[in-house]
């Protein structure tokens, strides 16, 4: 009897579904790393054990073969970002994971996002609100749980909306005509700025994967450090449980060869590093690192604009998603399409939020008043972007 059935297990056990995993971003309907097992296992150093909980959906047309289509990774919370309500959140650490959606296979996308809900609706022990603070709010992904949601009578809140840059190449796109497409008015501007920057010395432009990649962190967090990050204590390498996150997420993502680290160098001194992992042809941007005494360089964007070069010169990913949250100005970067994203919640079997969606609303204004009374004391925000 053919049909799909949902687990539920823990972080260690989920750590051996890594193959399982790797062919379902595969057969995506839209792959994401964050739910991934090296992701979720990297996770633990940060989250208790207890409070990670894994579904994974399972089709099966014959009693000895099962194939994995879909995965959630979930972590239990219950604090004041909550409103003490109890919540699922997903991605187990949206500080420096840039999606909340399920992966599902495309082939039985419908099917595994019901699956899921109703797990979730029929589970007794289990939190009846999702918290979703990096949910695309487009594409075939959200409109499969959107999907989900109706049928198991759920109700998606959005608190917050913003436009992500993501990088989506067409056929025949060469560097200049992407430039000139994604970059409209500002192409002018933006390329004799980067002109400039190769007129003043040597750029170089270095790609890192697997293992060369691994060792290319010790220098990212050096940079990182030698910023405002590090005065200001913030700095991944200021913080020794984020500093052993980071490095046992770039060995489990390299030994999947799916690390990178872009390097771009002004007369062999590094100007600014960017932070990648990659599924199924799709590449997301965790971090970012520059040399802030070259701010004349505008080195976050030159960075951007030679990597998009180097994408544009062999086998461009069909997807680079910027990772950029809703503090970041889109205009700052050089990747052209925009993707809408929202900071969600969803109300499982029911049609209203309280505590958690109060929270959520709150946390949202205050940071406006937080702006606008910087802005009126003419103190600027500490930089959030490249």
């Amino acid at each position: 009897m053919s049909g799909i059935v949902v687990r539920r297990i823990g972080p260690a056990a989920y750590a051996a579904l890594g193959p399982a995993f790797a062919e379902l971003a595969r057969h995506a309907l839209e792959p994401n790393p964050h739910m991934a097992p090296a992701a979720v296992s990297a996770a633990t150093l940060l989250a208790e054990e207890d409070d990670i909980v894994v579904l994974c959906a399972w089709y099966s047309e014959a009693l000895d073969f099962e194939q994995l289509v879909g995965v959630w990774a979930f972590r239990r919370e219950r604090d004041w970002r909550s409103g003490f309500a109890a919540v699922l959140v997903a991605p187990v650490l949206p500080l420096y994971e840039v999606s909340s959606l399920p992966v599902v296979d495309r082939d039985h996308a419908l099917e595994a996002s019901r699956a899921l809900m109703r797990y979730l609706l029929a589970s007794g022990d289990l939190p009846r609100t999702l918290a979703l603070p990096l949910l695309p709010l487009e594409g075939p992904g959200h409109a499969a749980l959107a999907e989900a949601c109706r049928t198991t009578g759920s109700v998606i809140a959005t608190c917050e909306r913003w436009a992500r840059p993501v990088m989506i190449a067409q056929p025949g796109d060469d560097p200049e005509r992407y430039l000139r497409r994604a970059l409209g008015s500002a192409y002018k501007k933006r390329m004799q700025q980067f002109r400039a920057v190769i007129k003043s010395g040597a750029l170089t432009f270095r790609r890192s994967r697997g293992q060369a990649a691994v060792e290319a962190l010790d220098s990212f967090l050096t940079l990182e450090a030698a910023g405002w990050k590090g005065k200001a204590g913030t700095a991944i390498a200021c913080i020794p449980e984020d500093t052993a996150y980071f490095r046992r997420l770039a060995a489990l993502f390299a030994a999947e060869d799916c690390l990178l680290v872009d390097t771009l160098l002004l007369d062999g001194k590094t100007l600014a590093m960017g932070l990648l992992i990659e599924s199924a042809g799709r590449r997301h941007f965790l971090k970012i690192a520059y040399d802030e005494t070259q701010g004349r360089h505008s080195p976050g964007r030159t960075l951007t604009v030679a990597m998009l070069r180097a994408d544009l010169a062999g086998t461009p990913p069909e997807c680079l998603d910027s990772g950029a949250g809703d503090g970041v100005d889109a205009g700052t970067y050089v990747w052209g399409e925009r993707r809408e994203m929202g900071n969600a919640l969803i109300g499982i079997g029911r049609s209203r939020i309280g505590l958690a969606r109060a929270a959520a609303l709150s946390r949202m204004w205050l940071r406006r008043l937080r702006e606008a009374v910087r802005a009126r004391s003419g103190r600027a925000s500490p930089p959030k972007h490249p």
